[in-house]
């Protein structure tokens, strides 16, 4: 039986990752929003590694914090592990990976909206959605209870129609055991979204005891760690080590006899896998030349003896999981506490969104995370934050807020998804960003603070904050240009102990620390700084300084972008009426419908020559408006 059970501005269905942020962005728009999902007690639920950040998704948590998002902050207080990664290579790929207590995190986020105004937080199976007038306009959940809002988000991550497999076990499932969403999916082909089968897996856990970490190396955190949220100032979380190991000939050899029982060679497994991150039997048979493979030991948390084996992500049967895991070095009498698995699972295809991941198909209906086919949890944050703000705006009356490629790697992504699609989980990676020294680790704040301030979800005091560092950051650049550093012994010792060239006369602080070899901290006892500088500012001083060429040369590539993107593609186009374009191009530009020509120009199919075509029609096209409309 149906009843009214409320009415909102906002319903956010699914509270991992994406919904998180999807349901905090739009309350604190102050939109009235409902966060539904199946199980309370699985909120912010990680399901596979027990961390956050890393090459280019650790750009995105700092994205994701600089637009007022939730999970650097969270991660911030929950951490057991902190190490900044590549920090022998450029800024472009300098990124921050944590290690989560992954208990603590979702605790700490599920106290977080359950004590965030304006929104409301509810345990129910939503399976079906209310279309009226072609248009979503709420939620009916297997209870019966009616939700209504102005617009919708859905972030159902792995749930629709979910299934485990373990060898020849095979069950409908979520992650975790949890139930699976069934109705739903059928109810969204209903509507004419199309959807498409994924798969991705997780590895064992075992227990802390029976590890002989004797045998691994050990994996530090740093010393002096650094944070994701540009409000978290100090820490003192006390940090856990990660351990190494690798996998040996007899556990090659065990897979290799063992692969007539591995699901995804047996033909179990129908949904395709992620590439970038293939389970352990995929990458014997891949890389078959390679006599061992990184196996990373690393702690769930500070009150459990759960570890999470990273690198061993694995379908195969139970028995052979145990087999593999201790022919390990340093696994040898390991205790096996979960089986590893995979899980197939339904995903909207994303080119059927429009670039604020409002749904084309049905209005008011927008999608987020792993339904949009990606993997990983700070892609499903990015995602989500943006969803949250651009179904708040809808609600409000307000055009949507859509992130550039040269101004985050969340444009990157969203961008990635709506034009070009996905055929397997999609995973983001600096390479995919062609303005990679724009889009530093560094400097997400100064990306996109503005935005996050527009929209409502950064405070006066914070916006006010970011406005000092960025003013000092100016300042001090300028300072540089002008402060002189004589030639005295003193720096001439020190440029001699860093193999830099002598000066003879005086030169200019700045000159000095473009060159590659020298550091602020090498300039500063020459120029000190002014005492209010904080090392971030220092840090920021002396990429802009040192790469400031490079970051020119991007600047005139984004601008000349900006020009492509202005040009705007009527809604109403016709493209089969557009003679000369490839028959290729007619049939993907009707399918995307590209909102302006730089997003023609990225869908795949269309090449220059067909650009350059739909440039001319369009002149004509809107000539031809223009006479009408006089």
């Amino acid at each position: 039986m149906k009843y009214d059970a409320g009415q909102y501005d906002v319903i956010v269905i699914g509270a991992g990752h994406a919904g998180c942020e999807a349901a905090l962005a739009a309350a604190r728009m102050g939109c009235e929003t409902l966060l539904i999902t199946i199980n309370l007690d699985m909120i912010a639920f990680m399901p596979c590694n027990p961390s956050i950040g890393g090459p280019a998704k650790g750009h995105v948590v700092r994205e994701v914090d600089a637009l007022g998002g939730e999970m650097g902050r969270n991660i911030d207080k929950t951490f057991i592990q902190m190490r900044m990664l590549n920090t022998g290579k450029g800024p472009a790929v300098h990124a921050l990976r944590a290690q989560a207590d992954k208990f603590l995190y979702q605790h700490t986020m599920k106290k977080t909206i359950e004590e965030t105004e304006h929104l409301t937080l509810r345990q129910g199976m939503v399976e079906e959605l209310i279309v009226e007038n072609g248009q979503c306009v709420g939620v009916i959940t297997k209870s019966g209870a009616e939700y209504r809002a102005k617009t919708v988000v859905l972030t159902t991550g792995t749930y629709l129609r979910g299934k485990i497999i373990m060898g020849e076990l095979i069950y409908e499932s979520g992650p975790n055991n949890q139930q699976p969403s069934v109705n739903l999916s059928a109810n969204l082909k209903e509507l004419g979204l199309k959807l498409v089968r994924f798969k991705t897996g997780t590895p064992p856990r075992v227990h802390k005891d029976s590890i002989d970490f004797d045998k691994t190396e050990i994996q530090p955190g740093d010393e002096n760690p650094k944070f994701f949220s540009y409000e978290t100032e100090y820490s003192d979380n006390e940090q856990l080590p990660c351990w190494l190991t690798y996998t040996s000939e007899e556990t090659h050899r065990i897979i290799t006899e063992n692969l007539h029982r591995a699901p995804m060679f047996s033909g179990a497994i129908e949904g395709t896998g992620p590439r970038y991150c293939p389970s352990i039997e995929d990458k014997i048979v891949r890389f078959a030349d390679k006599p061992k493979h990184q196996i990373f030991l690393e702690p769930e948390g500070k009150h459990t003896s759960e570890y999470y084996v990273q690198g061993l992500s694995s379908s195969m049967p139970e028995d052979v999981q145990l087999r593999m895991l201790r022919s390990i070095p340093g696994l040898e009498r390991v205790e096996m506490m979960r089986t590893g698995y995979a899980i197939e699972y339904d995903a909207v295809v994303p080119t059927q969104l429009w670039p604020s991941l409002e749904t084309k198909v049905v209005p008011n209906l927008f999608t987020a995370g792993q339904i949009n086919g990606t993997s990983g949890y700070e892609e499903a944050a990015g995602q989500g934050i943006m969803a949250g703000i651009n179904a708040a705006r809808k609600a409000q009356g307000k055009e949507p807020v859509v992130i550039e490629r040269s101004q985050g790697y969340i444009g990157v992504l969203i961008d990635d998804l709506v034009t070009k699609g996905t055929s397997e989980p999609y995973r983001l990676l600096t390479s995919r960003a062609e303005y990679r020294l724009l889009l530093r680790h560094d400097n997400a704040d100064l990306r996109l603070t503005p935005i996050g301030y527009e929209v409502g979800l950064i405070t006066e005091e914070r916006h006010n904050k970011f406005l000092r560092k960025k003013q000092m950051v100016e300042q001090e650049i300028e300072r540089l240009k002008s402060a002189k550093i004589r030639a005295e012994q003193e720096l001439l010792d020190m440029l001699a102990s860093i193999g830099s060239a002598p000066i003879s006369n005086t030169v200019d602080a700045l000159s000095l620390l473009r060159r590659p070899e020298v550091t602020y901290a090498h300039i500063e006892p020459f120029a000190p700084s002014p005492e209010a500088l904080t090392e971030e500012m220092k840090e920021q001083v002396e990429i802009q300084i040192k790469y400031s060429g490079y970051i020119e040369k991007q600047l005139l590539q984004v601008e000349r972008l900006k020009k492509m993107e202005k040009k705007r593609i009527p809604s109403d186009i016709e493209y089969a009426e557009v003679h000369g374009l490839a028959n290729e191009a007619k049939t993907n530009l009707a399918k995307i419908r590209p909102l302006s020509i730089g997003q023609a120009s990225r869908i795949s199919g269309v090449t220059p020559a067909d650009i350059s075509i739909l440039l001319v029609y369009l002149e004509h096209y809107n000539r031809v408006v223009a006479a009408r409309g006089s």
